[in-house]
């Protein structure tokens, strides 16, 4: 095997060869099969009494649970849908929303859950997150709350908990198995981990696609705001349909307990953190991430996914996708590998679904592949800026220096080789062949500032024209693009449509792409809850991990190492400023810097 340029100076066993196996299409085999009415489905509603009052109004708030299932004298498994967004804006790619008929119950259950499912004999529940459509209270950013309501249907479904129809009368869930899957794209998924979080009875397998595993990190980046500030209210206020004044001084006590001022982790976020009960997930697993999200960004999976305990059953989609929903990406595969889970974890049929590799990941535009787990096994390769601009493994010597200034990412990362006060680029030589990096890089910056505090960035960039998934642009990053065509997937009625228009792989010639990024507040370099500010003249040290990700460096491109202030593509302004970088020259020691990369060669 021929060790790629400059980095035959890593001895042979610091990288290893894995054969990716080519990912296959999902093959049908022994399962359910649509032999129910859709049309026909017993459609019905309840609302279930939880055991929190997040209004604050003497009552326990009430969840609204619409209900479609099989007309069949056998008991059912269920596959709920807990979702926050039913008034605004919809859900999933074509924003979708309820529809009632005279009864009250729905003509139009938003997805195609319902249309595919139910005539595969499983029930199917949508559930309107508390403080959201026909549901009592108010939301509170992925709170305890929000939880509780989710985990009270579950225990419903399990006879734990009580139920009343529209008349006001106690109804029992007797035509249920209790056997229940959560599934759901963002704020859903995250709701699906914090439930299974709480170890609830009968939740036997969450399908969490892109969901935030902490809250925390969805608008915060190791102490830097990364999206805007008073983002927890400013996301119950949207998903909120009730008058104003309702639920205005929950929203005012969430924007003073978040503490944008410091961008600390607190108390507030520690019950916001489901990575914190992870360890007591009972429910198997199936995970979707796409590793060029900016909203819900790679770490919210990864470290989550340590966490489980290494008795809970798995599976993963590893894409190089945006904030998506796999349904749009990759649907044939998805429907098929989402029934035949479905039917192994709910209906204890044998499929054989887990005993194939847990992981399929995708290397670029329609190419996948499978492995036995994520992320695939790798040896850490750590690399060193020269004081000639290159990167290389060998211990370097020099110093560099820029300004801490808000930068874009085209900005930061386009041009390498122009000299620019706002940020240091080191590159690689042309790699003699392929390389992957499969997992978390770690970086370290030996530091003097000339002011308490800093925000650090770095990218990680692929230089070497090629097509790919179009990432460059933020605004892009979803990586996908409406096609002609729709496919019908499941049964419809004239109310509740089973089609959906497709979508198809938006890809860019590009001459770079960067492939990861890290940002930290250098005051946080210690710690998330207490700052610590720096002295001006005084070297530091500070190390932290970037997002993760699985990419395929291509012979012939370079690796980048781009070293910089404010990622103006993450953090935001502060309060009544157009700026959110500190302005600090930071001087960079190269002796004591590194980025370190977990890395595949591949051939």
């Amino acid at each position: 095997m021929t060790i790629p340029h400059r980095l035959a100076a890593v001895p042979l066993a610091t990288v290893i060869a894995v054969a990716g196996v080519p990912a296959a299409p999902a093959t049908a085999r022994a399962g359910t099969r649509p032999v129910h009415s859709y049309a026909d489905a017993i459609r019905e509603h309840v609302r279930v009494e939880s055991p929190v009052d997040s209004d604050g109004d003497g009552r326990k708030d009430q969840v609204r649970v619409d209900i479609i299932r099989p007309r069949t004298g056998s008991r059912v498994p269920v596959i709920m849908h807990q979702s926050p967004y039913f008034d605004t804006p919809g859900v999933g790619f074509q924003l979708d929303r309820k529809t009632y008929g005279a009864d009250g119950n729905l003509t139009k259950f938003p997805l195609f859950y319902d249309n595919y499912f139910v005539p595969r004999g499983y029930a199917f529940i949508s559930v309107d997150m508390i403080g959201t459509r026909l549901s009592d209270g108010c939301p509170t950013g992925g709170g305890p709350s929000d939880v509780a309501g989710g985990k009270a249907v579950i225990d419903w479904l399990n006879g734990r908990a009580t139920a009343y129809d529209a008349q006001g009368r106690p109804v029992r869930a007797d035509w249920t198995t209790g056997r229940t899957a959560m599934i759901g794209h963002s704020y859903e998924g995250g709701l699906a981990m914090g439930v299974a979080g709480t170890g609830v009875r009968g939740l036997e397998t969450i399908v969490p696609l892109a969901g935030p595993s902490s809250w925390y990190d969805m608008w915060r980046l190791n102490g830097t705001i990364t999206d805007f500030r008073g983002g927890q209210a400013f996301m119950a206020k949207l998903i909120d349909a009730d008058p104003e004044g309702k639920c205005a001084a929950v929203r005012q006590g969430m924007t003073e307990a978040s503490d944008d001022a410091t961008g600390d982790y607190n108390g507030y976020w520690r019950e916001l953190d489901y990575r914190l009960t992870a360890r007591n997930v009972r429910a198997s697993v199936f995970s979707v991430v796409g590793l060029h999200d900016r909203n819900v960004m790679g770490n919210q999976f990864s470290t989550w996914w340590e966490q489980l305990p290494g008795t809970v059953e798995r599976k993963v989609w590893v894409t190089q996708y945006g904030h998506l929903d796999p349904f749009w990406a990759r649907r044939e595969a998805w429907v098929a590998t989402l029934h035949r889970w479905f039917d192994h974890e709910l209906m204890g049929i044998d499929n054989g679904i887990t005993r194939e590799p847990r992981a399929d990941v995708q290397l670029g535009p329609g190419r996948w592949i499978t492995q036995a787990d994520w992320p695939a096994p790798a040896r850490s390769v750590t690399l060193r800026p020269q004081a000639d601009g290159s990167l290389a493994p060998a211990r370097s010597k020099g110093r560099g220096g820029y300004l801490d200034t808000g930068q874009s990412e085209l900005a930061m990362a386009g041009s390498p080789g122009t000299a620019d006060p706002n940020r240091l680029a080191y590159l690689t030589p042309p790699l003699e062949e392929p390389v992957r990096l499969s997992g978390t890089p770690r970086v370290s910056l030996k530091v003097t500032l000339d002011k308490p505090t800093a925000n650090l960035g770095v990218l990680l960039v692929d230089y070497g024209v090629d097509t790919r998934i179009h990432g460059v642009d933020p605004a892009q990053a979803q990586g996908l693009k409406l096609v002609e065509g729709q496919d019908c997937v499941g049964e419809s009625t004239d109310d509740d449509s089973s089609c959906y228009v497709r979508a198809a792989d938006n890809t860019i010639t590009s001459a770079y792409q960067v492939v990861s990024r890290g940002l930290i507040d250098a005051q946080n370099r210690r710690s998330l809850s207490r700052s610590a500010p720096l002295t001006p003249g005084r070297p530091y040290q500070v190390t932290w991990d970037l997002l993760p990700q699985d990419y395929e460096f291509k012979a012939g491109h370079r690796l980048g190492l781009v070293l910089t202030g404010t990622n103006a593509d993450l953090a935001q302004p502060a309060l009544g400023s157009g700026e959110s970088a500190t302005g600090a020259r930071v001087s960079v020691d190269l002796a004591g810097t590194s980025i370190t990369l977990p890395l595949v060669i591949t051939h």
